[in-house]
């Protein structure tokens, strides 16, 4: 139906006849000349009608926003002093000779050009509509480039692209499983990937030594602005590697990605280990182009006579760390106030400061309603963290976990306030990550899961599991987790002795990873690999705020879709099939008066 797509035209098919299909961008009626802005997934061309051509004249008169015409013309230069040089096709136009009205349009519940503003859930309901602004067509065109590139650059590595199954059973992932039940095993459910982990991992067994999917995952959890209940990963694995291999082909992909999409040519990937990560920056996932560093003053906390400060520096969980921040000194007591509320949301009771107005007046040029319970300290303090006149320091004292993440968040939300950034983007890779955390359960839980290898024998595993780090690797870019991977366990006594310390016996490990252990029996290599979140990805090369500008059709964060208005009810003919009984929650009897 059509010769050339809107935003393809140029001046080098002057006086060229061009057929158009796409949607009235906008309409104007000049004096008995009728122009059209055609619009359609490549961009906006100006169509321009004489009455001379009563036919196309009068469907042109009819056409309002968003009806869909196929329109015929010739291409001609705009005359002078009517160029527009900041759009692609504004050197041209298109004198029409047809317009046909394919289909006609209701007036659209919101506007589609740059200035429009409207809340997000009304553009999630009218999501068909809001794809049709030229920054969603940009941002998913993007995608598209994106995803094109990472399969050319795997399967030039020699990585087959395999598909695994979307129908599998419930494993342990680290978030709940989306259930499916099944209608021919009663009673019986199947569970929705939360990753391709175990199938990879007997791909390689199987001997297909390098793989690759770009894979839809599923998890039922809490949603936050680069969380989903359904994501995408770029997944892959290969055999007879180490952590470098890995890390080498992982980095080349990522550096590639960028240079060819962005034009853009990424720094070095330091290495970090977990441990240095968490003490510096409160955070797996630091974002190194903020300057902000937290020291630990837990040393001389414990000198004070101030138990909100000595008592978890002297506590074996405890931790007091500072947070100097040039120039912050400027902060009015209502922004401190507001961060001292933002760290709340992270478990820190308060938000401690001193301000250096004057250092070499000591105690007289410091501002704080704590200095005078830490004067025996304070010099000690400033030396410590390099204060400067014109500093503020923040203080966090609590359990070591929520110092880490209120702290960790505040340097964050103060390098994009104050604009701190050094860089535009810094990536790096943190390593030796713990094997195990303590979350507060029966059980202590896989740092990463239960298929990462230790970096230690079995028999240092079992006798002292808290002490083991595994052969793990995230990489990490502008404080956001790109991807996480690992080395595997591709050795039965090693899975068996990682699931006995996780507090699974024999049978649960055989009822839930029967298969698994089975197939490390048969020859299983050495193996590992590393998954991406391409949706993470496609956010920060976009420049997005949030992982649902770069999903088609994305849920809510109620793990809703406000479109199609899912998820909604069944019948009770489909449950039965299903041998499914809804229980009904108990109605509360009002009081009697």
């Amino acid at each position: 139906m059509r010769s050339h797509y809107c935003g393809q035209l140029n001046e080098t098919l002057v006086d060229q006849t061009v057929t158009l299909c796409g949607w009235v961008h906008r309409r104007r009626d000049h004096g008995g000349v009728i122009f059209l802005d055609m619009r359609d997934r490549d961009g906006v061309a100006q169509v321009v009608v004489d009455p001379d051509t009563a036919e196309a004249f009068a469907n042109a008169d009819r056409a309002r926003s968003e009806y869909v015409l196929r329109i015929q013309g010739r291409v001609r230069l705009r005359p002078e002093g009517t160029q527009n040089p900041n759009m692609p096709t504004g050197l041209i136009e298109v004198l029409a000779k047809e317009v046909e009205v394919l289909n006609t349009a209701a007036t659209p519940p919101f506007q589609l050009d740059e200035h429009g503003k409207v809340g997000e859930e009304v553009r999630l309901k009218y999501r068909y509509i809001d794809l049709r602004r030229p920054e969603m067509i940009d941002k998913l065109r993007l995608r598209s480039r994106i995803s094109h590139s990472v399969r050319a650059f795997l399967e030039g590595q020699g990585f087959l692209d395999i598909e695994t199954p979307v129908l599998t059973r419930a494993t342990p992932e680290g978030a709940r499983d989306y259930l499916v039940p099944s209608r021919t095993h009663a009673g019986s459910f199947f569970a929705l990937p939360q990753s391709p982990q175990l199938f990879k991992q007997l791909l390689m067994v199987a001997g297909f030594d390098r793989y690759y999917q770009i894979a839809k995952c599923f998890r039922d959890e809490d949603l936050r602005a680069d969380r989903q209940p359904e994501f995408t990963q770029i997944d892959l694995e290969a055999s007879f590697v180490s952590e470098d291999d890995i890390m080498g082909v992982s980095e080349a992909m990522i550096r590639q990605l960028f240079r060819e999409v962005l034009q853009v040519e990424l720094p070095e990937f330091p290495r970090m280990a977990y441990a240095e990560a968490m003490a510096r920056f409160g955070s797996d996932k630091p974002d190194l182009r903020i300057p902000l560093e937290l020291t630990d003053v837990d040393d001389l906390m414990s000198q004070v006579d101030f138990k909100v400060f000595s008592g978890p520096a002297s506590a074996e969980d405890g931790r007091v760390a500072a947070l100097r921040v040039p120039g912050g000194a400027k902060l009015s007591r209502k922004e401190i106030d507001a961060y001292t509320k933002f760290v709340g949301i992270y478990g820190a009771k308060g938000l401690a400061w001193i301000k250096v107005n004057e250092r070499a007046k000591g105690l007289e040029g410091l501002q704080s309603p704590i200095v005078k319970f830490m004067e025996n300290v304070v010099e000690a303090l400033l030396d410590r963290v390099g204060a400067e006149d014109g500093d503020i320091i923040f203080f966090g004292a609590d359990q070591k976990r929520i110092v880490d993440e209120a702290l960790g968040a505040l340097r964050v939300k103060l390098g994009e306030d104050l604009g701190l950034y050094t860089c535009e983007w810094a990536p790096l890779w943190v390593v030796d990550f713990p094997m195990f955390e303590d979350d507060g359960s029966a059980r202590m839980q896989a740092l990463h899961h239960p298929f990462t290898a230790p970096s230690c024998d079995v028999e240092t595993l079992k006798r002292d599991p808290v002490s083991a780090l595994s052969r793990a690797y995230d990489m990490v870019l502008n404080g956001t987790e790109l991807g996480g991977g690992s080395i595997r366990i591709h050795d039965q006594a090693m899975q068996r002795a990682v699931l006995e310390v996780l507090g699974i016996d024999e049978q649960e490990a055989r009822e839930k990873f029967g298969f698994l252990l089975d197939a490390l029996q048969y020859g299983a290599p050495p193996h590992g690999g590393l998954a991406f979140g391409l949706d993470r990805l496609v956010m920060l090369m976009a420049g997005a705020r949030t992982i649902r500008e770069v999903i088609a059709f994305p849920k809510t964060q109620s793990a809703g879709c406000l479109m199609t208005d899912a998820p909604g009810g069944v019948s009770q003919e489909q449950l039965r099939e299903l041998n499914i009984r809804l229980r009904q929650k108990a109605k509360v009897e009002e009081p009697q008066a």
